[in-house]
């Protein structure tokens, strides 16, 4: 069974992986001993997001795994955490991304995401209303992203809720294209259309520097064309 994916930054990212996600938000403690709990499983891939508020019951997890002798360090954990719709925009990007590494405690993150092709105005929230929407720079917001790829506070970066349309424009203006489009999908919602396009459509060349992985809340599934 394969363990882990490379993707085009060259990263590995493993196939499995445990989210931090909870609405409403649990209690801080609870969320760190979940995580906890999960490494002693044998789990080494958290996803996280300034918007769970989880990033430092993440941080706190990881400290007291080294601590417990769980894992010997930080480096062998793949760390996602995602941009903010309320930071998505040119110049809040990478201080979004610094803020996270100090409630995570640590200098890097393995995956930085755009949450989703969005900004609103006001405070991190799970909900907001029309009136909140903002215009969304993607060229703008996507240069931040990389700017945090090569400051190295990220080694990879990606999307996360971007449909066909957002995926296209992103793709016009990148220097650096997405490793990672992380979107939902089940028997409810299966998504195929964007299946086929990522498969078929994204990328022509069969580089791997050139592929793209769509990753399904927990597995992933990677299209190299």
């Amino acid at each position: 069974m394969q363990t882990e994916i490379i993707l085009s930054s060259g990263g590995k990212i493993p196939v499995l992986g445990m989210g931090t996600a909870a609405y409403p938000i649990p209690e801080p403690e609870l969320v760190e001993t979940a995580i906890f709990e999960a490494m002693k499983l044998g789990y080494r891939h958290f996803d996280t997001a300034s918007l769970y508020q989880s990033e430092q019951p993440l941080g706190q997890a990881i400290s007291r795994a080294i601590r417990s002798g769980i894992i010997k360090d930080r480096d062998e954990l793949f760390i996602t955490t995602k941009l903010a719709i309320a930071d998505a925009y040119p110049g809040g990007v990478v201080p979004a991304l610094r803020k996270s590494l100090s409630e995570l405690g640590i200098e890097y993150v393995d995956l930085y995401l755009i949450h989703a092709p969005m900004r609103v105005r006001g405070e991190k929230r799970f909900v907001f209303t029309k009136e909140d929407v903002m215009p969304f720079d993607s060229k703008g917001t996507w240069e931040g992203m990389e700017q945090c790829y090569e400051l190295g506070l990220a080694k990879s970066i990606g999307v996360s809720n971007f449909p066909i349309d957002k995926l296209k424009l992103l793709l016009s203006h990148a220097k650096i294209p997405p490793s990672v489009n992380q979107v939902e999908m089940h028997p409810l919602w299966q998504q195929r259309e964007l299946i086929d396009f990522v498969k078929k459509t994204v990328f022509t060349s069969v580089l791997i520097l050139h592929s793209v992985a769509l990753e399904v809340f927990g597995e992933i599934v990677k299209y190299c064309i």
